[in-house]
């Protein structure tokens, strides 16, 4: 059986142009639908680096407590063990590309946290209620992803 490539996962449509396994165990290659207002929580992760390249749209990063907008052709870099989120900005989906190195923890996260979709789904359907909270952290735990609360939630 042939894994799926695409998937959704917290309301935001993750296609897999390249597992780890297809690199070697070097990295995985990513694109993402971002609806507007959704993203990454705050999450770190030791072992593995992370790269965004913004395809559409605007995405406002926050990188070590330091929050930027990145429109279409912009670059982030994220370093092995930062903390970092994203948030697609604006009124309409970013999409982005995301490399992550070696990329076997983005693909256990993604992979386990989503559900497969057919590869010509274009964008994710609307989110139906929360997402499961609780199944999200224990997956991130599992891989060895930690999540952490958005700063504004301590008030």
């Amino acid at each position: 059986m042939t894994q799926a490539r695409t998937y959704e996962a917290m309301g935001i449509l993750f296609r897999f142009h390249a597992f780890p396994g297809d690199t070697m165990g070097k990295f995985c290659l990513v694109e993402a639908v971002v609806p507007p207002g959704l993203g990454a929580p705050p999450n770190h992760h030791a072992g593995e680096t992370g790269a965004f390249y913004v395809l559409d749209g605007e995405i406002a990063f926050t990188l070590d407590g330091e929050t930027r907008h990145v429109r279409a052709g912009g670059f982030v870099s994220v370093p092995d063990g930062a903390v970092h989120s994203f948030q697609a900005a604006g009124e309409t989906p970013a999409r982005i590309l995301i490399i992550n190195a070696p990329g076997h923890m983005h693909e256990a996260f993604f992979t386990r946290t989503g559900r497969p979709v057919a590869d010509t789904t274009t964008s994710p359907q609307p989110l139906d209620g929360r997402p499961d909270v609780a199944r999200i952290f224990a997956v991130a735990t599992d891989v060895g992803m930690v999540l952490l609360p958005p700063a504004d939630a301590a008030h």
